[in-house]
């Protein structure tokens, strides 16, 4: 699955996937696998994802388009 909307929200937000990969505790490299869909990306790291950026879970996988 590609994760569009994780993907957005950085660039929405002016952040690198270094930045990310920083809040995340990753290589950036294994960040971008997430962010394109190359690995799933863990529940855990969706949750600081949804966290971080002030919108639910569903909206940050695209099950809603309701950001909170």
């Amino acid at each position: 699955m590609h994760w569009q909307r994780v993907e957005d929200l950085r660039i929405d937000n002016d952040l690198t996937q270094q930045d990310i990969a920083n809040i995340l505790n990753c290589k950036r490299e294994v960040y971008r696998r997430y962010e394109k869909g190359i690995r799933e990306l863990p529940l855990s790291y969706a949750i600081i994802l949804a966290k971080y950026y002030g919108v639910t879970l569903d909206y940050l996988v695209g099950l809603s388009d309701k950001r909170n």
